[in-house]
């Protein structure tokens, strides 16, 4: 029986932890309930177990603000996907900078990767690291304002794969290149193609990405962003804009986990935009909801892996609520 049968969450149920962060999209979470969180202002902002948080930046700080500047212009240092190296150091897919950064705790900063086949690598969106110590990063677009990509629904995202003897593309042509993960005997890859409302899954051969195909439905319902395996193998994803939680069954069938969209009108406006090829910043800023606005992400942590954090663009504190399954482990947990 999947342990997801019967399962959503009541948005009244939910809890928070943080305050006042800024777009809060990535988090990682230590085995002690230490939670490391992508920050707007340009680092990341570590919670401890005791709810005590600091800010710890690569810089000077990204004073940048409003919808615009913060979220389509997208300058400076805007941390947005991050994962643990072997030593503990954090690994920031940097949509701002357009680079893959390897940051330590006390902030210390050094690029590891901001071009790629003699050109600009492009927005920086996921970065992972594989049971073999590999990085696998996903860049979601080349264009400039990243939003004229969702227009057109371009397909320039690719996947690099980073490991000693360089970097290169791996797979390319793929529409709007978001989260990745594997699975855990590491023989399929999984990325979220967020513009084109799906997940796409590969056969990893080596270094190589063979056998390319969608991975349950075709439109999951919305934008997937973040995407995360349980145990039972149920792959979890989240619908930014849509701000809802949804899990894809191993039989390829779609559950509602979480619902915590905002106004119908503005939803269904921005649906009938992106499939009429007329999306807009201003259609986007529209949709989403209050408690998780724009949610992006989501992790499993806790000490048995069954409480669910969920990362957001807009945000400015994380919910979090206990699931009936626990997450699959990450490389280093």
């Amino acid at each position: 029986m999947n342990p997801l049968d019967g399962f959503q969450v009541d948005p009244a149920s939910l809890g928070f932890v943080g305050e006042g962060l800024e777009r809060p999209e990535c988090i990682l979470a230590e085995r002690d309930g230490t939670l490391w969180v992508a920050d707007g202002r340009g680092g990341v902002t570590r919670i401890d177990p005791d709810g005590a948080q600091s800010l710890i930046l690569q810089g000077a700080p990204n004073t940048a603000s409003g919808f615009h500047d913060r979220l389509v212009a997208a300058e400076g240092s805007l941390p947005n996907g991050l994962c643990f190296d072997a030593d503990g150091a954090i690994l920031i897919a940097n949509w701002g900078t357009e680079r893959l950064e390897r940051m330590t705790r006390d902030g210390t900063t050094e690029v590891l990767l901001d071009r790629i086949d003699g050109q600009p690598i492009g927005k920086a969106n996921f970065v992972a690291r594989d049971g073999a110590g590999r990085l696998w990063l996903t860049v979601t677009t080349r264009m400039q304002p990243w939003t004229d990509h969702v227009r057109t629904m371009s397909r320039d995202g690719y996947i690099a794969v980073i490991d000693d003897r360089g970097a290169r593309i791996v797979a390319d042509g793929l529409c709007g290149t978001n989260e990745l993960r594997f699975d855990p005997k590491g023989e399929w890859l999984y990325v979220a193609e967020t513009t084109a409302r799906h997940v796409t899954r590969f056969r990893v051969d080596g270094d190589r990405l063979t056998g390319r195909e969608v991975y349950g439905p075709s439109n999951v319902g919305g934008f997937c962003d973040g995407i995360a395996f349980d145990a039972y193998g149920n792959l979890w994803t989240t619908l930014v804009m849509a701000d809802r939680l949804v899990a894809i069954t191993p039989q390829g069938d779609l559950r509602t986990v979480l619902d915590l969209g905002g106004d119908p009108a503005a939803l269904a406006a921005l649906d009938a935009a992106w499939a009429e090829g007329r999306l807009t910043p201003e259609i986007m800023q529209a949709a989403g909801g209050t408690l998780c606005r724009w949610m992006a992400s989501l992790t499993f942590g806790g000490p048995d892996l069954r409480t669910v954090y969920l990362g957001s663009l807009q945000g400015n504190r994380i919910p979090f609520f206990r699931a009936p399954v626990a997450g699959q482990p990450l490389p280093g947990w």
